[in-house]
């Protein structure tokens, strides 16, 4: 960053950085603005190039944290910014290239230095650094408060915050995306990287000044039209921008001071995602990253929308854009009450879902859609092509032992709030599907799309790693709850450790009618998990006695007994196969009237009652993963564990 700087390297020694975080105050309108955000730096995109950029920013940002009181330079930047966004839609009208690649150099610059800060920082301290140049200019007697300046950091934060909302839904989003996209994808980096102080507390944020401004300061009025345009985004999937060696051909006047430093690294600067990154080469990481803007823009939804609601039961208006808006072709009218709604594309979007169910947002997102709003789930189920959704789902728990525990949770919670639906369960026998190449356990030359989807979902239950090490996870949080309460003497504390055992006990109930019903309805097809039972024997042993597990155990522990009678009768060190070998044959033999029989099992999915507690690291785990640009040293981070997932 910087004028003529091109290599991370470079940072520490060039002069118009060091001016920047140096001693002395920089008046808003002294050229040295011009020259420093002229710069040839390429913002990365890959994780390698992203924590290169984070060390050599760290040091320069700690300078500027410890002159800014006395300069106030870090906030006449911010107003560097916001003053070129007031001209963004006329420069885009305007094919002002120049104009609009300053401006994505000042915020790339602003969303480096946040990120810096916010580690460093508190909230309130942060909001400081916006106000320090008015410090420097109330500071004679009589004139300076300490509220003062919050009012006016206050101020300038929200301004910033109001900026980068209204140039994603208005100044950027309608033409010329070849030359607006770097700047789009910055604007929606930069969101993320404000609202990313959860990432350093263990308890959710349910408050703060940028949600505020969020929730109800003057971006308020545009969350429905920052959802659509996110939406778009992730509907539209564009590829970033080849390089662009015309840049600038249509400047008339090439004897300007910014055409000099501009001309020669047009072609670099708009390369910026294509290239993966400054003296990068396009690799894995880029191919699986194609698509940044898409994938940023889905990250930010999910933060937003899962942000808590507000104090006094006041909703997440960006959770509620998310739950009402309606299809384009929807004609009826709108109800008084629905505040934020708006209309999409109903077909571009299924579209877009499907194709884009590879990673964990993506499933996250078809998840909120479905379950939140009643409009989209009414149409995904009205499709008749429900294979194109079902499919990469299946996919998704096929391949279970190459996926995170979460993502297997959320696919299977969409095939549950699917099969809720009869229409739904008969359609899908009714769709023939043929050569299903990835399933290799067996040919499925012809097989109905209900045929397969019970085939995967019962490998996937029948899967001894993901089921056993599932229940064993429950049985020891089970036990850990259970001693914290025992030794709790505060009966509020108490109180709290026997609802989470509630809900732990829960769990374990429906983890054993799951198992039941796999061992009374279809025995000798689940080898497996007699298996996964005898060898995991002794984890069942603390709920036989339990009342809540009593008679769901009567079966299991015929199950268990039947079978071990027969590994014994069939001699010692056994090896694998023979012990499988032993348990097909003993499926066959195990009279059916020894098993006690249970009502049919159906299941409905119900939210719990703080989903927050869950969706949330969830969410920020994935814009720490997945993030483009992005990277956050583990060290800190409060949110989730690192093996989270």
């Amino acid at each position: 960053m910087g004028a003529n700087t091109s290599q991370v390297s470079d940072l520490s020694e060039n002069q118009s950085l060091r001016t920047l975080i140096g001693t002395v105050s920089i008046s808003d309108n002294d050229p040295f603005w011009n020259q420093l955000i002229s710069f040839t730096f390429i913002s990365p995109t890959s994780s390698g190039n992203s924590k290169l950029l984070e060390e050599a920013v760290i040091p320069l940002a700690k300078i500027l944290i410890e002159n800014n009181p006395r300069t106030g330079n870090f906030g006449a930047l911010v107003r560097i910014f916001l003053g070129r966004t007031k001209e963004l839609k006329i420069s885009t009208e305007c094919q002002d290239q120049l104009f609009i690649w300053q401006a994505h150099n000042t915020l790339f610059m602003i969303r480096c230095l946040l990120k810096v800060f916010i580690r460093e920082m508190t909230e309130e301290e942060l909001h400081l650094q916006f106000s320090y140049r008015e410090r420097v200019n109330c500071c004679s007697p009589g004139l300076f408060t300490h509220d003062n300046c919050v009012f006016v950091s206050h101020s300038l934060t929200h301004s910033l915050t109001h900026s980068l909302t209204h140039s994603l839904t208005h100044s950027l989003t309608h033409s010329h995306r070849d030359i607006t996209y770097s700047i789009l994808f910055e604007a929606v980096t930069t969101m993320l990287v404000l609202l990313s102080y959860q990432l350093f507390h263990k308890e959710i944020l349910r408050d703060g000044l940028i949600y505020q401004y969020l929730m109800k300061g003057r971006c308020l009025s545009l969350t429905s039209q920052l959802v659509k345009t996110l939406l778009y985004n992730i509907i539209r999937q564009e590829k970033c921008p080849p390089p662009a060696t015309h840049i600038f051909e249509q400047q008339s006047d090439r004897r300007g001071l910014l055409y000099g430093l501009a001309s020669g690294v047009a072609s670099g600067l708009w390369s910026v995602f294509a290239l993966g990154g400054a003296g990068s080469k396009p690799g894995l990481e880029q191919e699986q990253n194609p698509l940044p803007l898409s994938n940023q823009s889905l990250l930010l939804l999910l933060v937003l929308a899962n942000l808590t609601d507000g104090p006094n039961n006041c909703p997440n208006p960006y959770r509620q854009a998310v739950t009402c808006f309606k299809n384009t072709q929807d004609m009826s009218s709108v109800p008084t009450e629905q505040h934020h709604m708006f209309q999409i594309n109903f077909n571009s979007l299924y579209t877009a879902l499907c194709e884009q169910q590879r990673s964990d947002q993506a499933t996250l997102i078809l998840y909120t859609l479905l379950h939140q709003n009643t409009n989209m789930r009414t149409y995904m189920l009205s499709r008749t092509d429900m294979e194109n959704l079902v499919m990469p789902i299946l996919k998704v728990l096929y391949h279970v032992e190459d996926r995170n525990s979460h993502h297997v949770y959320m696919a299977l919670i969409i095939l549950l709030i699917l099969t809720e639906e009869d229409t739904f369960n008969r359609s899908i026998h009714e769709v023939v599907l043929k050569n299903i190449t990835w399933y290799s356990e067996r040919s499925l030359t012809e097989i109905s799309l209900g045929s397969l989807l019970i085939l995967v979902v019962i490998r996937t239950i029948q899967s001894s790693q993901w089921n056993s090490s599932l229940f064993a996870l429950l049985s020891k949080k089970h036990n850990k709850i259970l001693e914290q309460a025992t030794q709790s003497l505060r009966g509020l504390r108490r109180a709290d450790y026997a609802q989470d055992l509630n809900v732990i006990e829960e769990v374990i109930r429906m983890m054993l009618e799951i198992i039941n019903s796999c061992l009374s309805n279809s025995l000798h097809h689940n080898p497996n998990l007699v298996y996964a039972l005898l060898y995991k024997r002794e984890l069942f042993e603390q709920f036989r006695t339990h009342p809540s597990f009593q008679d769901i155990m009567q079966n299991l522990d015929t199950v268990i007994g039947f079978f071990s009678q027969r590994l014994e009768a069939a001699g010692t060190d056994l090896s694998v196969e023979r012990v499988q070998e032993v348990i097909m044959k003993g499926a066959q033999a195990l009279p059916k009237d020894r098993l006690k029989k249970f009502p049919e099992l159906k299941f409905r999915y119900v939210e719990e009652d703080q989903p927050e507690d869950f969706f949330i690291p969830y969410v920020w785990s994935l814009v720490f993963n997945s993030g483009v640009g992005l990277n956050w040293s583990p060290t800190g981070i409060e949110l989730f564990s690192m093996d989270s997932g």
